[in-house]
């Protein structure tokens, strides 16, 4: 039978292991308590310890390092079909001499359909020369590491639906810090409604019909940079958040009143199933060409179809002749069928008997399609 004495003396050695044990954590405790009120705070960083840079006997090196993630803009404007950089550095106060382990994530939320339930979804993580891509970015993006901290993200072809805000996140051990910046493509709004008349689109059909068009559902900042250049339309369209909106420059009785001020009129979330609106559509700068064929006669709309595939393109669509008039300046007094079955001419340039006196691309409606009339084509 063990003696009480030897008794005494093991749970002495195992009280003293577990001192030992824990010193680490009380140092680190210590440490922490003493600091809360000694060290600045700071909202975008933190200081660490590095467990691994000890000696072995449970003693920690405090290097009281301070991460710093940054980019010099806070959005980055480019067109379709660029590619476009997102800047992202990341450095240490002070500087530390040797490489650590981190790990960079870029993630993103896009700027069509935000909403309460979306989520980021990741671009790309890369930690020394191993990186991956994800979903639609797989091929098209990579790091540009110019410069040592240097993670800016680099995207290839951007598409029209690449809008959003990228979040820059570099991850060292426990701790992480991140920036975002917003990427907006250059583009246009125009208003868009069903063939059947106004009011016909629920949410998922308004973002249906503008994809269809070449374009998304509009964002709330988009239309408003829209309604500041002099877009006035009094029909409530859907816009990428949910709500119904319309611009007005010119308060009259019919759009709000003439007591308010000239703004966005709003309705407000509406019920994405039930409630029917018009859409505001965005479009971007166009890859290709929009041209109208250069034929003697005149066309009906299967004839148009046939027509501009034959000269070895396709019947432009209505966001591709919206981008057109307002990036390459398209400027034609001739009505001609779109992709959708309207008709439509772009104005840059007021002309006599040219519709009304401003810029814009004029609209015929959805006129029987044995009638005939040039073709806008697209290539």
């Amino acid at each position: 039978m063990t003696s009480i004495p030897h008794r005494i003396k093991q749970i002495q050695c195992s009280a003293v292991r577990m001192l030992n044990l824990l010193r680490p954590l009380l140092v680190v405790w210590m440490y922490h308590l003493v600091s809360s009120h000694a060290a600045p705070r700071y909202n975008n960083g933190f200081f660490y310890h590095d467990i691994m840079n000890g000696d072995g006997n449970g003693e920690i090196y405090f290097n009281g390092v301070r991460l710093h993630v940054e980019s010099p803009q806070a959005s980055v404007s480019a067109a379709r079909g660029s590619n476009v950089t997102l800047p992202c550095h990341y450095r240490y106060e002070p500087e530390i001499n040797g490489p650590r382990r981190t790990r960079v994530k870029w993630s993103w939320l896009p700027t069509n359909g935000a909403g309460k339930t979306t989520r980021e979804t990741d671009v790309m993580v890369a930690m020394g020369n191993r990186h991956r891509s994800y979903g639609s970015f797989q091929g098209r993006v990579r790091l540009r590491r110019a410069a040592p901290g240097d993670m800016s993200l680099v995207i290839k072809e951007l598409h029209l639906n690449d809008t959003g805000r990228y979040r820059c996140e570099v991850i060292d051990g426990l701790e992480d810090e991140s920036v975002t910046v917003e990427l907006e493509l250059r583009g246009v709004v125009f208003p868009y409604h069903s063939q059947k008349g106004r009011y016909h689109f629920n949410f998922l059909g308004a973002q249906r019909a503008c994809e269809e068009q070449d374009s998304t559902l509009a964002t709330f900042d988009q239309l408003f940079v829209a309604w500041e250049e002099g877009l006035d339309w009094c029909n409530a369209g859907w816009l990428a958040d949910g709500t119904a909106q319309y611009p007005i420059t010119t308060p009259r009785e019919p759009c709000g009143g003439v007591d308010l001020a000239p703004g966005l009129r709003s309705y407000g979330q509406r019920h994405r199933h039930l409630h029917r609106f018009d859409a505001f559509c965005f479009s971007a700068a166009p890859k290709g060409t929009v041209y109208f064929l250069k034929q003697p006669q005149k066309f009906n709309f299967t004839e148009a179809v046939a027509a501009c595939v034959d000269d070895g393109g396709q019947i432009a669509k209505v966001g591709q002749l919206y981008a057109a008039w307002r990036f390459m300046g398209l400027d034609l007094c001739v009505a001609g069928w779109l992709a959708d079955g309207s008709v439509r001419y772009p104005i840059a340039k007021v002309h006599p008997n040219c519709g009304p006196s401003e810029p814009g691309v004029r609209h015929f409606g959805f006129p029987p399609q044995q009638q005939k009339y040039i073709v806008y084509c697209y290539r």
